[in-house]
């Protein structure tokens, strides 16, 4: 435990300092501000165009969905070049090399998840489903954005799942590629969860599939190092504003549960945002607590280890 000592108030205070300096860097001519408008917009277009045509022409999602999230990371990836929120949270070429494993093994997690609800998927959801697809996407939308929030606040408040969770706070910056810094348990369980619910409501294949890609392209979206501002649209919708005060080591302010839908942290009292609000260091508010992101090993053991009282709770993130 001792290699992983960092003292979180130097890191804050430099937090601060950066953030103030490359706030006032950020340009205002340009290109610059027609990107900040239209990156989420072409992103939403795009969901929307994959979509619609994966369900006319009968796309396999099992196709569709990884080339349209490799597609989606790559056009967040490139916007954090041409308008980054804070060019000191790039990744250099050694955290990109793990967050390409943890990627991988982020995915293999996912299909594991996948695999394990498939059969109920395919048992329970309806040949002719009951509602038209303007009604049951919209409705899918619903459950498994309450079904995410749900777990997602449970990864924090509860001291045996934060031992998996707490494995993706501990990037000290917030960037499309650690969006899939993860435990392999912490996605098994989360996202079978969400699958399991969708399924035992019985919605049709299709309509978890154009969920799935609206729910994929958020993830990424909301951790992407951008300058992007999206307005009253962050009381219905999640945006790398809110994600960003989700990753605080204030913890007053690290609210923000969901990932899509906004309004269930308006609903259940975890919306902290508001214009103008940004956290002045991102990261665990003890940095003690877990191994760094480059020990592999020692985070996939990490959960099982043998705990002291004093931190068997897991206080770092309350929920």
């Amino acid at each position: 435990m001792s290699g992983w000592k960092r003292s979180p108030a130097p890191r804050q205070l430099i937090g601060l300092a950066t953030a103030v300096c490359e706030m006032s860097d950020r340009p205002n001519t340009g290109a610059y501000p027609v990107l900040r408008r239209v990156a989420y917009p072409v992103l939403l277009a795009a969901v929307l165009v994959v979509a619609t045509a994966a369900l006319r022409l009968d796309w396999d999602p099992a196709v569709v969905s990884p080339l349209f999230l490799v597609g989606a990371i790559s056009y967040l990836a490139v916007l954090e070049r041409l308008i980054p929120y804070q060019p000191a949270w790039r990744p250099d070429r050694r955290e990109w090399g793990w967050y390409g494993v943890y990627f991988v093994l982020t995915m293999v997690s996912a299909a594991i998840a996948q695999t394990l609800v498939t059969m109920i998927v395919v048992v329970v959801s309806p040949l002719d489903p009951a509602l038209p697809p303007q009604a049951e996407i919209p409705a899918a939308l619903l459950v498994g954005s309450l079904g995410s929030y749900l777990m997602h606040r449970l990864g924090h408040t509860n001291p045996w799942l934060w031992r998996f969770h707490g494995v993706h706070h501990v990037p000290e910056k917030v960037n499309v590629g650690n969006n899939g810094v993860n435990h392999v348990f912490d996605i098994v369980i989360s996202q079978g969860v969400v699958q399991l619910a969708l399924a035992v409501a019985g919605f049709s294949a299709p309509s978890v599939l154009v969920v799935g890609l609206f729910v994929a392209a958020q993830g990424y979206f909301i951790h992407a190092n951008i300058d992007v501002r999206i307005g009253w649209l962050n009381y219905l919708l999640v945006s790398p504003e809110q994600h960003r005060l989700h990753h605080s080591t204030d913890l007053a302010e690290a609210g923000h549960y969901g990932s899509d839908l906004a309004f269930w942290d308006k609903l259940f009292g975890s919306f902290t945002w508001y214009p103008g609000r940004e956290p002045v260091a991102v990261g665990l508010s003890d940095p003690t607590s877990f191994p760094p992101t480059g020990a592999l090993v020692t985070t996939f053991t990490h959960p099982w280890r043998r705990r002291t009282p004093a931190s068997s709770s897991d206080p770092a993130r309350p929920g």
